[in-house]
């Protein structure tokens, strides 16, 4: 059975900002999708992140710093319940749907660097995988395509509806609904094998990150420098 006819775990984050080294996250959710649509399962988090939240990040997904340290959970134990929830997915071998996964994986990680606790790839014993990326799958499957690529224009373009975006379980949905849309319309990515589409995503992200890289430095900035690992940074980078 092709992948996005089976069972998907759809992840998303929250967060203060967009630097996986320095930022924290202030809300998550797992959601498990059956394959007729249905959410199966869902668990969410809120947590006190231990710093202020910028107010720009809180006009994006409407968590403040008062509410998020009345009502959040120590961030090391909620990290805890995140990372060992994300494992025991990966562990089970359902796909992972992450958007943006080099994003909300890596800022993960160095959250439980942050708190002296074991990362999902020291939990699952080597990267986090099969991971399934809209971001990456929409620019490899439809590399020429004017316009935006964030999760509400995904969505505006393959026909899914986002009810309250930036809100992380909304999000996560929205994100495997996407995909599915994806592997239902473009046959050589829907056909894959999940190890093997992991492994498209790898060499994918990378030749979109050397193409943006070029691109910059030929227009903006000779010294401009594009990450090109994926589903995860590696630390010190």
């Amino acid at each position: 059975m092709s992948w996005h006819r089976g069972t998907l775990v759809g992840f998303d984050l929250e967060t203060t900002g967009t630097d996986v080294e320095t930022d924290r996250i202030v809300t998550a959710a797992l959601v498990r999708l059956e394959p007729d649509g249905t959410v199966a399962e869902q668990r969410t988090w809120l947590l006190d992140p231990g710093v202020a939240i910028p107010e720009q990040a809180s006009a994006i997904h409407g968590i403040g710093t008062d509410h998020a340290r009345k009502h959040g959970a120590r961030a090391a134990s909620a990290v805890e319940e995140i990372a060992r929830a994300v494992s025991e997915v990966l562990r089970s071998d359902v796909p992972l749907v992450v958007m943006n996964a080099r994003y909300d994986l890596s800022l993960l990680d160095r959250e439980c660097r942050r708190y002296g606790l074991p990362s999902v790839e020291d939990r699952v014993g080597g990267a986090p995988s099969p991971v399934i990326d809209p971001l990456v799958i929409d620019k490899h499957v439809d590399k020429y395509r004017k316009g935006k690529r964030a999760l509400q224009a995904l969505c505006d373009h393959y026909g899914v509806t986002l009810d309250g975006a930036h809100d992380a379980t909304a999000d996560a949905v929205a994100a495997v609904r996407v995909v599915r849309r994806m592997g239902e319309r473009h046959r050589p990515v829907g056909t894959l094998p999940p190890a093997e589409l992991h492994a498209l995503q790898i060499r994918a992200a990378a030749e979109q990150s050397a193409s943006l890289q070029a691109y910059l430095r030929r227009s903006a900035d000779p010294a401009a420098v594009v990450e090109p690992s994926w589903p995860v940074i590696p630390r010190g980078r």
